[in-house]
Formats: C-alpha cells, structure tokens, sequence
C-alpha cells in the first residue's frame, strides 16, 4: 500500500511541479479536465450506450406524453408511471460505470488533497502537533525533537481521555522536513513544511495499513503504540477570477463541464 501511494504521490508531484510557475488552479483545472475525459472513457467502456439510448428517447416521450394530454388525468397518470419506470431503468443503466469510477475517483481525490487543500504553516503563527496513541502514554510525555526553524512555545498537553499528546509549536522560517518523536526508545517523524507558497502539505500519519488509504501522503508508521500523529494546518482555496473557491468545487465543475462538453466526441450518451 505505502509503494502504491508513494507513486501516486510522485506523479502528482511531477506534474504540479511543471506548472510551478502558475496559479495553483492552473493545475488543478488540468487535473479536473483530464478526470472528466478518464470518466467518460471509462462510462463508455463499461456501460451499454445503445441501451442507454433507447430510455433516453422513451423519457423524452413520456415527458411529451404528459404535456400533450395535461388535460386528461388517467392518460397523465399513466405516463407519469412509465417515466418512473424508465427513470430507475436509467439508473441501473448507470450503476456499473459508477461503480468502476468510484475507487479510482476516490484515490485519485484524496491525493490531490495533500497538494490544494492544506497550506503550509504560517510563520510567527502558532499551530499544534498531535500525537494519539492506543492508550494514555505512562510516564514522562513523548519527547519531540524539532528543526532550528521551530520553536516549541508551550509544554506539552496530555487529553488523557482521548489518550492524545499536543504540542504548540511556533515556525520561524520556511521550512520542509520532518519532526521527530521519540517514544517507548524508538522515533518517528512526521513531515512539516512551513512558511512555502503552494507545496504537497501531507496529512496525518497513522499506523493502521487500512486508515493509510485515507490518509496516503506518508508511510503508515511502524512503531508499536502510536495510532496517529498530524500537524494542524489551515484550509487552502483556489482563487479563480477573484474568487475564493474550495478546491474540491472546483474539481467538480471543472470535471462535470469537461464531461459535458466532450460527451459527442468522446461518442458517450449520459
């Protein structure tokens, strides 16, 4: 699982890095367009167009069915029935392609996460530094050795209830790199970037192999005893035009437009 993320990582890297030079919603309207044209390919691959087709037209009927004779009840009834039967056979229709796109979507959407929905760290800004593990920590609390760049500006807080370990931890200077926790005599880090314009902004790291697939942008941690440790960086939004969007709205319009609009060259009936 680590291998699979590491090269989805690396691509996206790769490719955020050639537009560098340009808005981050530069690249992730590429990214959106691209997912709606992979998304039609496989809709055409994977469902029957020509069945497709036929209850279109016999939905585009009905509806003129029960405009034409508004004026009598049974005749509107009757077609109000066959529009809902056609209508759930379109669903089923539909139903295998959206279940072949949604694993595929999914991963390709939480990775994407990492690079336009987290920013990096402020500088002079405080933030907290969040390890749980499986149990409250005995003892002295889990040392954390941070880079010169940081600043450690509180003692550390145990939630006992919660079985958690937070530190508030204060950057410097721009910074991309890892912290590192030392617990039950063996360390673990946790990779930080602050200070940066747009960067890959990695998430919580966890332990469970399962969780990593929700959280992909660093190997599951190894050591026994930890469940999580995450850094608690702010939103990001896309600017188009102006205006300041999530960068999952985006990715929706951006997809369902590119969708639409390539539909007949793409020979695809939606």
């Amino acid at each position: 699982m680590d291998l699979f993320h590491t090269v989805v990582n690396a691509v996206l890297r790769a490719f955020v890095a050639l537009f560098s030079w340009a808005p981050p919603s530069v690249g992730l309207t590429i990214i959106s367009a691209s997912a709606g044209m992979g998304m039609l390919w496989v809709f055409r691959r994977t469902s029957d167009q020509a069945r497709i087709r036929r209850v279109k037209k016999k939905v585009y009927a009905h509806l003129l069915e029960m405009r034409v004779y508004s004026d009598e009840p049974a005749l509107t009834w009757r077609a109000q029935r066959s529009l809902l039967k056609v209508n759930v056979q379109y669903l089923l229709l539909t139903l295998p392609p959206c279940l072949f796109l949604a694993v595929p979507v999914a991963v390709l959407l939480i990775h994407v996460e990492a690079f336009y929905g987290r920013a990096p760290l402020e500088l002079a800004r405080p933030a907290l530094v969040t390890a749980a593990f499986d149990s409250g920590p005995e003892g002295p609390a889990p040392e954390l050795t941070i880079p010169p760049q940081f600043d450690i500006s509180a003692p550390p807080v145990r939630v006992l209830s919660e079985h958690q370990v937070s530190w508030r931890v204060l950057p410097r200077a721009p910074f991309s790199g890892e912290l590192t926790f030392a617990i039950n005599g063996r360390k673990v880090t946790k990779r930080v970037v602050a200070g940066r314009g747009p960067a890959f902004v990695p998430g919580r790291r966890v332990r469970s192999v399962w969780a990593s697939f929700w959280y992909p942008d660093e190997p599951h941690i190894s050591a026994p005893g930890i469940e999580w440790i995450e850094v608690s960086y702010p939103g990001a939004v896309i600017s188009v035009f102006g205006w300041q969007i999530p960068w999952l709205a985006w990715f929706v319009i951006v997809s369902m437009l590119s969708a639409l609009l390539l539909k007949k060259r793409f020979g695809v009936t939606l």
